[in-house]
This record gives structure tokens, C-alpha cells and sequence, in this order.
């Protein structure tokens, strides 16, 4: 637990300027922040005299924001900390699974030692809570449940985090029903799966047992879903119903959802009804040169949106590095969100909804009682940091800082 201390000349924001019915400009003041058992317990202007005898850490003027969430990525799979090697084709997702089978093994480094890289890379870039899926088949058991767990464990007091059990080769393809039972049982805390229709290859099936999965562990659940069109549409619109059954709303989500991109006319008003109703997640990493879900259009209809990195330097994709700001940066130019507004709602996209302002341009974070979780930026407001990437010199969780410096 942190020490009680005063955070001083930290930048926060504090309203919109609006002409003509639109934000010319994000007003921000200088301020000091007491903390206290990790948590904000005081907020006064930058010219409050401190009389007290707590510490003081000068932030320097650098923009406080809430600090980011990585809610798509694998611990297991990267291969950060080993030598340069690309892609190897594959002709089907079936073959790239056979290739990360025997490709992973082969490594020098431990998949501990490989997530505790990328664990680091995350947390520099500003991300103090991680979703991550882990792999579990029959071949692997719970082994990289276990080592991801120790990673974990690892970064324990710097980050919070979520394990999705993911049965990558298809939940009932690959006969991985009771590897996933035990990891439910062994800290994950979500049911994953993949493509019910095209990997398992009967989506009913595959959608009911995974459900079943998560009621029986009380547990939430992440879908990889990459089938496009009216296959992945059909699989939505089961999942959604299947949540209602279950009486799990708010606790499921769709990664990809790339068949979104595909709705149009009533269906989509329906889906994007569900969705919203349901308390559906969809969470996109921004792919370039496809089809993905059209992200503004479920941002205005009340759809939960959520960003992840996914693939880091793995064998399904060389690129990525790890920074969800550079990552959400990519989703506003995609979705044309120039404008100061825009760009400043878009930083909630990785924030799990907080910005420093609402819609009016009141200020609604930070406040007395929140987290003393922040992302320090050299930047004069949040539609920059997104805009420009801007740079993070220090990240805090619960108070401390746990990546980068103050001066």
C-alpha cells in the first residue's frame, strides 16, 4: 500500500471551450492531488499552499488520465524476448494452429519469461489492467495457465488483471470441455472460444457448452469471432440470446465481431438493440485492410466498445507493440474522430468508459475516492495524447508508480 503524499503541479482537465456549438479547445488546470492508501483523497489548485508534513512528488505539469486497459491479448502465444522471425504462411486457421503447436515449444525462452516481457512492454505503455487469453488444448493441459499465472504474479501490485481459458483449436474440436472445466477451477475467470460455426463446426453446439461452462463457474465469457456475414451475425445473435437465457448480461463479449462490419438496415438496428440491452462487449484491435465493426455507429447506439492489441510479435503476426494508446490512436483515424471531442471520447475506449470529461465538458474524473490509477502524458489534453501518442513518463497503480519517473 502506498504512502500518504501529495502529487503536486499535476495537469488535469477541467472543461470544454465551445464555439459555435462546437469544442474549439479542452481547458486544463495545474493541481495538487493528495493520496492516500492508493486512492485520491484530495484535489486543490495548483496555488494551495501545502502547510503539511506529507511527501510531495512534483509532477511537473505533465496531463494526468485515467490509467488504460489491454483487453485483448496472449500472454501465452508472444514471442517477445527471442530472436526475429517472421510469419510462415498458412492456407487455413487450422494450419496456423499446427504451426504455433510446434513452433512454441522450440523456443529458448520459457512462456513465463516471454509473458513477463510483454507484461512489461504493456504496463510502460499505460496499461494497468490485462485481459489475456491462454491457450488450453489437450496436448498443453493447464501448463501455460500455470506459467502466465506466475508472470502474473510477477507484476502483482502493478497491474490487475483477467484470464480467459481459450480452447484456440475449437472447444469441441480439439475435446478441450474438461481442460477448460479445470482451468475455471485453477484462476481463470472467463470461457473462451473460437468460430463456433467454422472451427467447431456446429455452432449450437459449441455456443450451448460454452455458456454452460461459464454458469456452472460462475465465470464471464470472451468469443474470438472471425466468421464474416450471416454466419457470424447468426452466431451473434445465438450468443445474445443464450446470454439472456442465462442471465448474464454485462458479463459477455465478442472479440473481432468482424460480421458487424457486414449488418445493415433492420438487422443491424436489431443487433445493435441486443448488444446494447444485453450489455454485449465487443472488442476490436483495430485491424488494417478488412472489414471490422463500425465502431462509431455502436459507440452512438449505447453499445459497450472495448480495445485490445492482440497478436504481439506471435506466429499469427509479427507486428504490434504493445501500446493500446497507439492502438485506440488507429481507431480514430480509421473512424474519422478528428475532431478535440471526438479524439477525447475516443481515449474511453481503453479506459473501460472514464474520460476526464463528459459530453457537457464537466469534469468527471478524477475525483475524491477514485483509484490513484493514472497514466502521466506529455501532452496538453486528451485528444492529443490520442492523436499524437504522446508520450508516457510515468504510469501509477493504487498510488504507486510503477512504471517510468518523475523527475
Amino acid at each position: 500500500m502506498s504512502e500518504a503524499y501529495w502529487l503536486t503541479n499535476v495537469r488535469l482537465e477541467s472543461g470544454y471551450r465551445f464555439q459555435e456549438g462546437f469544442v474549439t479547445e479542452t481547458v486544463t488546470e495545474s493541481c495538487h492531488v493528495l493520496i492516500e492508501s492508493g486512492t485520491i483523497s484530495e484535489i486543490v489548485p495548483a496555488i494551495t499552499a501545502l502547510n503539511d508534513d506529507l511527501p510531495k512528488k512534483d509532477a511537473g505539469n505533465l496531463l494526468a488520465l485515467p490509467s488504460f486497459i489491454e483487453k485483448h491479448c496472449h500472454l501465452d502465444k508472444t514471442i517477445l524476448g527471442d530472436s526475429w522471425r517472421a510469419v510462415r504462411p498458412a492456407s487455413s486457421i487450422f494450419e496456423r494452429f499446427e504451426i504455433e503447436k510446434n513452433v512454441l515449444p522450440t523456443l529458448p525462452t520459457t512462456v513465463k519469461e516471454r509473458a513477463e516481457q510483454l507484461l512489461g512492454t504493456l504496463l510502460q505503455a499505460g496499461s494497468t489492467h490485462v485481459r489475456t487469453h491462454v491457450d488450453i488444448y489437450p496436448e498443453v493441459g493447464l501448463r501455460n495457465l500455470e506459467a502466465v499465472q506466475e508472470a502474473l504474479a510477477t507484476y502483482g501490485g502493478k497491474l490487475s488483471h483477467e484470464i480467459v481459458a481459450f480452447p484456440q483449436h475449437g472447444l469441441l474440436l480439439s475435446n478441450s470441455v474438461n481442460f477448460v472445466r479445470e482451468a475455471l477451477r485453477s484462476g481463470a475467470g472467463l470461457v473462451g472460444g473460437v468460430d463456433p460455426a467454422n472451427v467447431d463446426g456446429n455452432m449450437e453446439a459449441s455456443l450451448q457448452q460454452m455458456m454452460e461452462l461459464a454458469v456452472e463457474a460462475n465465470a464471464g465469457v470472451d468469443l474470438h469471432l472471425h466468421d464474416g456475414g450471416q454466419t457470424g451475425l447468426a452466431t451473434i445473435k445465438r450468443l445474445a440470446a443464450l446470454t439472456e437465457d442465462a442471465g448474464w448480461q454485462g458479463r459477455v463479449s465478442v472479440s473481432h465481431a468482424f460480421s458487424l462490419g457486414d449488418m445493415a438496415g433492420q438487422e443491424a438496428d436489431e443487433i445493435m438493440q441486443m448488444l446494447a440491452e444485453l450489455g454485449i462487449t465487443i472488442i476490436t484491435s483495430v485491424p488494417i485492410g478488412r472489414v471490422i465493426p463500425p465502431v462509431n455507429l455502436l459507440h452512438e447506439r449505447n453499445v459497450s466498445v472495448a480495445v485490445g492489441c492482440d497478436n504481439i510479435f506471435d506466429s499469427w503476426s509479427p507486428f504490434g507493440n504493445g501500446d493500446i494508446l497507439e492502438r485506440v490512436g488507429r481507431l480514430a483515424e480509421r473512424f474519422g474522430r478528428s475532431t478535440e471531442q471526438a479524439l477525447a471520447e475516443t481515449l474511453g475506449f481503453i479506459t473501460g468508459g472514464i474520460t476526464p470529461l463528459n459530453k457537457l465538458g464537466q469534469q468527471v474524473w478524477p475525483k475524491a475516492g477514485d483509484k490513484a490509477s493514472m497514466v502521466l502524458v506529455e501532452a496538453s489534453c486528451s485528444a492529443e495524447a490520442v492523436a499524437r501518442r504522446s508520450k508516457r513518463q510515468a504510469v501509477m497503480y493504487k498510488g504507486n508508480i510503477v512504471s517510468g519517473r518523475l523527475s
